[in-house]
């Protein structure tokens, strides 16, 4: 398979976060979203030398987030435009895309994707965080009600209908925490960290929900937390969490040009739509969608860095793409890392092409489901001169 660099390919040269912390108890829990999102904006200008006014544009991807702040207190200049991006847990994600489409299309010639959530503060998806919406109409038209459903019963109906035992969401579960300390143990995350400071001059530079104990024995232990009778239990759901990640993204001609090595080259992106109730099976439909518009084969792709929302969906989603374990988050997803919602997708990012590099492998993928169902998939190719 052949894919040329092209002058006017759009590549990432830098891709960092900040750690990911449990909110509401973890180390960033009294960190709010700005100063998350100022941090990794901050060091991705830092760490390339790059000068805050050559940005066309910034994309911040969140539920809800003061990131034109955040922006302007990282440096960048008021003269530097930034929008909002909520596609739920695709935001971060979708802030990659966006931006890379406005370079492609000649509209800005840098920009910089980014993600931020603290669920501490409140950042969430539950029905009760909502705007306020016209629900006699939306409960009498039976698709939208399905919008309605709870995160996690979602989660069950994917379970129940699709086959996904309980001992397969509690063995993805504690293999997600395996792989990140592991991880963690190994340095793996050290290029694409950027060490939070707190008030009190603590510093926090690595993740906090990886857990030792988390077996598949005491796994196995926990109950059932949506249904009655049911199979998804917190352990083997995501972790509620805090934190940030910025891309910075740029045509290669324009890299060359300032001297920057790119990271990797975004190839595809395509979201597409699944019925609401049972969401998690998203990326099961925008992974063929991505690779087949980058005319890219499942067995190339060297490594899936798929969003573990719930290990239900995960699971259904492995098995439906035919994934193999050594394939699929090595260095653990979001049951162990935790998944700051809005962050979560430029995180993905960050982790996928560090790995691609560290690991001297070719093409990734990431991808997620979303909230109201709908799946995210993009396909990037690592660069290594």
């Amino acid at each position: 398979m052949t894919m040329g660099k092209e002058p006017e390919d759009v590549v990432v040269v830098s891709a960092l976060r900040t750690p990911i912390c449990k909110a509401r108890r973890g180390a960033l829990r009294n960190v709010t979203p700005d100063d998350l999102l100022c941090a990794v904006l901050r060091s991705t200008l830092s760490s390339t030398g790059l000068s805050p006014a050559l940005l066309g544009d910034v994309a911040a991807g969140s539920y809800a987030g003061p990131a034109r702040m955040a922006a302007l207190r990282a440096g960048i200049p008021a003269s530097v435009p930034l929008h909002a991006i909520n596609r739920q847990c695709a935001s971060g994600l979708q802030a990659v895309a966006s931006v890379a489409a406005a370079i492609a299309a000649g509209h800005i010639s840098i920009g910089i994707a980014a993600g931020v959530e603290s669920m501490s503060c409140g950042g969430g998806a539950s029905p009760a965080e909502m705007p306020p919406c016209n629900l006699n109409e939306i409960l009498a038209h039976p698709l939208a009600a399905e919008c309605l459903v709870p995160m996690g019963m979602t989660a069950e109906n994917v379970a129940e209908r699709y086959g996904v035992t309980r001992l397969e969401q509690d063995r993805m579960a504690a293999s997600s925490h395996a792989k990140a300390l592991a991880a963690q143990a190994g340095g793996r995350f050290s290029d694409e960290i950027v060490p939070i400071t707190l008030e009190d001059g603590a510093q926090v530079t690595a993740d906090d929900g990886p857990r030792k104990d988390s077996t598949l024995e005491r796994l196995a232990a926990l109950p059932a937390v949506f249904k009655e009778g049911g199979t998804v239990t917190a352990g083997s759901s995501s972790q509620v969490s805090d934190g940030a990640a910025a891309v910075l993204l740029m045509s290669r001609r324009t890299a060359e040009a300032l001297g920057l090595r790119p990271l990797g080259t975004l190839r595809s992106y395509r979201v597409v739509g699944v019925q609401p109730e049972e969401m998690g099976i998203g990326p099961a439909a925008a992974v063929p969608a991505a690779l087949d518009a980058a005319g890219v084969d499942m067995q190339s792709v060297d490594i899936f860095e798929l969003n573990e929302a719930f290990a239900a969906q995960a699971v259904y989603c492995v098995k439906k793409l035919g994934i193999p374990e050594e394939k699929l988050n090595p260095n653990g997803g979001a049951i162990a890392l935790g998944h700051p919602l809005g962050c979560t997708g430029a995180r993905q990012v960050a982790t996928l092409l560090h790995e691609l590099r560290r690991s001297k492998k070719r093409f990734g993928v990431v991808t997620m489901c979303i909230g109201t169902g709908m799946g995210a998939a993009a396909l990037f190719e690592a660069d290594y001169e």
